[in-house]
């Protein structure tokens, strides 16, 4: 494989996110007493920031790594909603296929930073599934958006109530009609409704909750390959890739099942990197790896962002080295 050619032709991929989307919220300053309140610490805020986050923070890793990026979402009709969808634009990715619902609020994680420590989190949040209508509502918006432009589509899944089975069902439909690969990041509500999915991306524990196996890994690996096996037959998807934190990644064709450990590194913040694997995998499969080449690739680029700290996106240049790397130490099979 030439990794310049796979690099470059990730800016001709077309990639529609749909999932959970919400406002990560920073309020950053310094601590340097207690209140005489209570025994909390006094902020002295300097600055907030605004993020995106969610299945946006996966769109934002298609965006760096050079391909065109829409996202599939809903906000409230709301100053946060409206913030992400100027975030969106500033970003560079396609705001068309976003909802905006008058009765459900966007969600915002607002996090409060003292002296580079996170003391607190506050969620804003509705994580009931959609009701009748705005289901319909949102459905009808990315069935219409969905043509076979698109070379891919991701589910990133936070169960705050976007993904609904009819939803992920129409979707994998019109999908399969066009001729559109399918990724899916999950979570244990709706582990196996995304039948037919051409790849599947749980980490470890998502594995075992889905399944509900209570797997010692890496000392049981035939306990763990029997998880694979039956979630392969139960949702009929092409491929099983499961990320193993720090014993790297495994991936499954049906056929067998792949480890690739995982490379040293100075582990900073694991936050967010499951957004850059299910980025870079889904554009690796876009692009006609084999499975041992998408697995060793979006394994590295979790690793690189994992040295960063706070939730960050893939650098495109260091992820090329990196691959650059492994493939002149022959260790891509």
């Amino acid at each position: 494989m030439n990794v310049q050619s796979l690099f470059e032709g990730f800016k001709n991929k077309k990639v529609l996110v749909i999932g959970d989307v919400m406002l990560d919220r920073y309020m950053i300053g310094n601590v340097s007493r207690i209140s005489p309140e209570a025994p909390v610490p006094i902020i002295e805020l300097s600055r907030e920031e605004d993020r995106l986050g969610g299945a946006a923070n996966v769109a934002l890793n298609v965006v760096a790594l050079g391909a065109e990026v829409h996202l599939g979402a809903i906000v409230g009709n709301d100053d946060a909603g409206i913030k992400i969808i100027k975030l969106c634009s500033q970003f560079g990715i396609g705001s068309g296929a976003i909802v905006s619902l008058n009765n459900r609020p966007t969600t915002v994680k607002t996090r409060i930073l003292g002296n580079k420590q996170q003391l607190l989190r506050v969620d804003s949040e509705v994580t009931s599934y959609l009701n009748e209508e705005e289901e319909e509502l949102v459905q009808d918006q990315l069935l219409s958006f969905i043509n076979d432009n698109f070379d891919a589509i991701i589910f990133e899944d936070y169960n705050k109530g976007l993904l609904t089975e009819k939803i992920i069902h129409s979707v994998i439909q019109k999908a399969r009609t066009n001729n559109i690969i399918t990724t899916v990041d999950p979570k244990k509500k709706n582990f196996f409704s995304y039948h037919n999915v051409t790849l599947f991306k749980p980490n470890l524990k998502e594995l075992k909750e889905g399944i509900g196996v209570s797997i010692d890994f890496p000392a049981d690996k035939e306990s763990f390959e029997k998880a694979i096996q039956e979630l392969n037959q139960r949702i009929g998807n092409s491929f099983t890739f499961i990320t193993l934190s720090e014993h790297g990644v495994a991936i499954s064709d049906h056929s067998k099942v792949e480890y690739f450990d995982a490379h040293l590194r100075n582990i900073s913040d694991v936050s967010g990197a499951g957004d850059t694997v299910i980025a870079v995998a889904t554009l690796c499969l876009a692009s006609g790896c084999t499975m041992q080449e998408l697995a060793q690739i979006s394994n590295l680029a979790g690793g690189l962002v994992c040295e960063k700290s706070g939730v960050v996106s893939i650098e495109t240049n260091e992820l090329m080295k990196e691959v650059h790397k492994l493939f002149a130490s022959n260790r891509v099979s």
